[in-house]
């Protein structure tokens, strides 16, 4: 299992916001360059249908880093740490211009990642797919209970949807970090990823999703918010591995 670092940049007051070429090409450029990254995927909204929900405006800009260790995670993020010296200016000057007042969250987390029937797809770097990201952002009357089922039951089902390409399951870790954002505590994010959103729209309108449905009537009781994102995505390889 490897550590999954995840940003999330929102602006509520302008949920039709969008990132230029120019800001999302520094900001890859520092993602990129972070020492100990296996791979990064920077995510931006894309529209897909989905029979039971509309979760309203997507992130206008997230992204996910994938190290193999947490000393590799926390090296970056403690004061004089690559992305602790670099993302600060995403924020702090006026180098993102669109990106300026956005909300700014974080967490770290370990990834799980399922088998799928046919995993292969056009995941090349700068090759677009989409993923419906997924955050169960509450809290469980039994997390562990909770946790077991979902992992138990849950990937086996996804696992059926046409088209799947991908499926991964991110649990809460504690971490050491110094970015000056506020941290989130999801107790746990899934993905799926397909093709393209025509592929995801497809999936969501299967027998499957109904599945899927019945499903989540039988999770063990918790609260709080869910949302699920169709998002483009984009991989982005460390400069050895490019």
């Amino acid at each position: 299992m490897s550590i999954s670092f995840f940003l999330s940049f929102s602006r509520p007051a302008s949920p039709g916001a969008r990132t230029s070429d120019a800001d999302k090409s520094r900001f890859i450029d520092i993602l990129r360059t972070t020492p100990g990254l296996q791979k990064a995927l920077v995510y931006e909204p894309q529209i897909a249908s989905d029979p039971y929900l509309n979760d309203g405006a997507p992130p206008q800009l997230a992204a996910q880093l994938y190290l193999r260790q947490i000393e590799d995670l926390e090296a970056a993020l403690v004061p004089g740490g690559h992305l602790h010296e670099r993302l600060q200016a995403v924020t702090e000057t006026d180098d993102f211009p669109s990106l300026a007042g956005a909300t700014v969250t974080q967490q770290a987390m370990l990834t799980r990642i399922f088998s799928v029937p046919d995993p292969a797809f056009g995941n090349t770097p700068g090759t677009p797919h989409c993923t419906y990201l997924v955050s169960y952002e509450g809290s469980a009357q039994d997390l562990n209970a909770w946790l077991h089922h979902y992992i138990a039951h849950h990937p086996r089902i996804m696992a059926r949807f046409p088209g799947i390409r991908e499926i991964e399951i991110c649990t809460r870790l504690d971490w050491v970090g110094f970015l000056p954002w506020p941290r989130v505590d999801t107790m746990l994010r899934n993905k799926v990823v397909f093709d393209s959103a025509q592929a995801l729209t497809a999936a969501l309108n299967s027998p499957v999703r109904h599945e899927m449905r019945e499903d989540y009537r039988n999770f063990p009781p918790f609260s709080g918010p869910v949302s699920h994102f169709p998002m483009s995505t984009v991989v982005i390889l460390p400069p050895a591995a490019g």
